[in-house]
């Protein structure tokens, strides 16, 4: 037990310092980032057929936080080319364990999240990025889930909007299990349809602060849009 604990504590330190080394703001990460994302995303829109709807609902400036459905890997980079701006999303710690993969990943704008922490300490990791400036990708559901039903939510997305009085996008990825189904090693060249849907705000009492139950009320909100944006989108592409 104590050795895995400093397996795991030596993994979180390691993380720190690589994200405080790589923090993808370098002129050369930022040039990067921006031949990626075009090969990415000419990429993704062709070879999925993409269709975006309700984009016009994503903020053009300021942080926020993009809330999609989760279904396969490919939510991923389908959530980064919706906006040309980079966005931040968690990566496992071990990922950043090879420096050069650890450069691109951060260039591209993942940051580590420990493996086995406590979830206040990726809220608090989450928290740290959003004040950066930049949008925050989270996806609600937590890990990959499968099937037609949106599973219960975690409050983290909400809380995070809450603390840095931020909207909530919440977003709709149609098709994407069928272009990379759980334990594919092949990218299939299936339709996707991404639907953006409104905004979401969490209301704050007068002291500016949000509650508990303040930050429920959004992730049943959430929930709801959610479940209606990916039935769209699912029927959309069949």
């Amino acid at each position: 037990m104590s050795e895995e604990r400093a397996s795991v504590r030596e993994e979180g330190l390691h993380a720190e310092r690589v994200d405080s080394r790589m923090a993808g703001n370098s002129p050369a990460s930022r040039l990067f980032y921006r031949i990626a994302r075009f090969i990415l995303c000419g990429g993704i829109r062709s070879y999925t057929r993409m269709i975006v709807i309700g984009g016009e609902n994503i903020p053009t400036d300021g942080p926020f936080v993009l809330a999609p459905t989760h279904r396969s890997y490919i939510d991923t980079p389908i959530a980064g080319v919706l906006y040309k701006r980079r966005m931040r999303f968690m990566g496992k710690g071990e990922m950043w364990h090879s420096k050069w993969f650890g450069w691109i990943i951060s260039a591209l704008g993942a940051f580590p999240v420990r493996r086995g922490q406590a979830d206040r300490e990726a809220l608090t990791r989450c928290i740290e990025v959003r004040e950066s400036g930049e949008p925050l990708v989270l996806f609600p559901e937590g890990e990959r889930k499968d099937g037609p039903v949106i599973q219960p939510l975690f409050d983290g997305a909400a809380y995070v909007a809450a603390r840095g009085k931020v909207p909530i996008i919440p977003v709709g990825i149609g098709g994407s299990a069928q272009v990379m189904p759980r334990h594919a090693k092949f990218v299939y060249p299936h339709r996707t349809c991404v639907i953006v849907g409104e905004p979401i705000e969490v209301e704050r009492s007068e002291s500016g602060r949000a509650s508990r139950r303040a930050v429920h009320e959004v992730t049943e909100k959430l929930h709801a849009a959610l479940q209606r944006l990916f039935d769209e989108a699912s029927a959309r592409v069949g």
